[in-house]
Order: C-alpha cells, then sequence, then structure tokens
C-alpha cells in the first residue's frame, strides 16, 4: 500500500484559502494539515469543507513569526509522520495610496507577511523534504507581481519578491528533490471586494478579458503544482488571470 500524502496550508483561512483546503482535503489518500493567524478565518474553511475526507489537523500561526511556521511544520510530522507539500498561501494588501503617501509601517507589514511569511514557509519545509530528497513548495503570488498596479506598489513588490524567492529556491533544491513553484492569480471575487460599489468591479472585470474569476478557477493549477504530474515543473510562475497580462 502507498503512503497517504500529506499536505500543509498556511492562510487557510479566507476565500482561496478555504478553496485550496477543499481541493486538497478532497483529494485521494491526502492528510492536510490547515493553518491560518485568525481562528475565526480558521473556523469558517473547517465549515465547508467536504464532509468525506482524509485527516485534517489544524493550528493557528503567524507566519511572519518562523517559530510558528515550524511548529505547523511540526504538527504534520507529529500527526502524519511526513510532509509531502507546502501550499504558502498566507498574505496581505496594503493601503490603497501612491508611493510617497504611504508609511513605512505598511510596507513593513507586505514585507513581513507576505514575503518573510514565504521564506519561513521554505525555510521550515526544507528541514523535513531534504531529510526526505521529496517534497513540493508552492507559493502564492500574483499578476500584481507581474505587471504594475497603480496604488498599490506594496503588494506588486512583495509579489514580484515571491516569484524570484520560488525561482532561487527551486534552483537552491532541486537537487534534495524538492520542487518551488509559484501561481500568479488575476483577480478572483472574494471578501475585499464587499465593499466596492459595482462600477468599481466592472472597472475592474474589463481589463480580464474573460471576466473575474473565483477561487475555483485557481485550484487546479495548485493542485498539479502539488502533484506527481508537474515532476519536471520547477521555478515556474503559473499564471492564471482570466487573460489580465495578455495584452
Amino acid at each position: 500500500m502507498s503512503e497517504r500524502r500529506v499536505v500543509v496550508i498556511t492562510g487557510a483561512g479566507g476565500t482561496l484559502g478555504a478553496a485550496l483546503s477543499c481541493q486538497f482535503v478532497a483529494e485521494p489518500e491526502t492528510d492536510v494539515v490547515l493553518s491560518d493567524v485568525s481562528a475565526a478565518s480558521l473556523d469558517a474553511t473547517l465549515a465547508v469543507l467536504p464532509g468525506d475526507h482524509g485527516a485534517v489537523e489544524t493550528l493557528l500561526a503567524d507566519v511572519s513569526d518562523l517559530a510558528q511556521v515550524e511548529a505547523v511544520i511540526g504538527l504534520a510530522i507529529e500527526r502524519f509522520g511526513r510532509l509531502d507539500v507546502l501550499i504558502s498561501n498566507a498574505g496581505v494588501l496594503a493601503p490603497n495610496g501612491r508611493i510617497h503617501n504611504l508609511a513605512t509601517e505598511d510596507w513593513e507589514r507586505a514585507f513581513r507577511i507576505n514575503v518573510l511569511g514565504a521564506v519561513n514557509g521554505i525555510t521550515a519545509a526544507v528541514g523535513v523534504m531534504r531529510t526526505q530528497q521529496s517534497g513540493s513548495i508552492v507559493l502564492t503570488a500574483s499578476v500584481a507581481g507581474l505587471t504594475a498596479w497603480s496604488h498599490a506598489a506594496p503588494y506588486c513588490a512583495t509579489k514580484a519578491a515571491v516569484i524570484q524567492l520560488a525561482k532561487v529556491a527551486a534552483v537552491e533544491y532541486a537537487r534534495d528533490g524538492i520542487r518551488v513553484n509559484c501561481v500568479c492569480p488575476g483577480t478572483f471575487l472574494s471578501g475585499i471586494h464587499d465593499d466596492l460599489p459595482p462600477e468599481a468591479i466592472d472597472a475592474i472585470a474589463v481589463k480580464h478579458p474573460l471576466g473575474l474569476g473565483a477561487a475555483a478557477d485557481l485550484v487546479g493549477a495548485y493542485s498539479y503544482l502539488a502533484s506527481d504530474a508537474s515532476r519536471w515543473t520547477t521555478g515556474s510562475a503559473i499564471v492564471v488571470d482570466g487573460g489580465y497580462s495578455a495584452p
């Protein structure tokens, strides 16, 4: 009998986190550890998981703190004995504003969570995966890291850093049997859009030739990168953006 696969997802609360959690807990022979900084968000994700799934463990963690991320990975090892996949999905937006109007704290928070959070995930995961000589790490970047969004410099800069981080990590850990990739989503409807007027939503949608997406449109890319089907794929930034970056 083959070993079960063990997947850790950070940033498991929220719209994309919930969709990813539902995807992976429903995949065959897969056990999952879900983590988020918010207990309420994590509970909301647990409430929508499909009823028939493998074992699920949870742990609250702030990804900007390496010790807390290591505790999440440690839970996977304690409970399931191995780590096959890390989905590093935690991230934040910065306040909307031109560069000169943004505070140092806005930049620091974006880099601490979006970039250092990904670094901490890689650091914690490779500590286990190097011993196994196998593993897949998938970071959540953004099409904002490939294009320029006015009034969103911290988000664009940090997501560009995540893309480059995935490439460097892919080169550094390939000989350890570890693949590192990232997904670059376009705009998909989530809770952050709840307060926007319809005309603002329309203005965003028109920039995507296929229209606005949903979190469910993104999970296939993560599933591919986490699977053996992508065994010859590393250092890639897979764009799933409804054509936003095509023009």
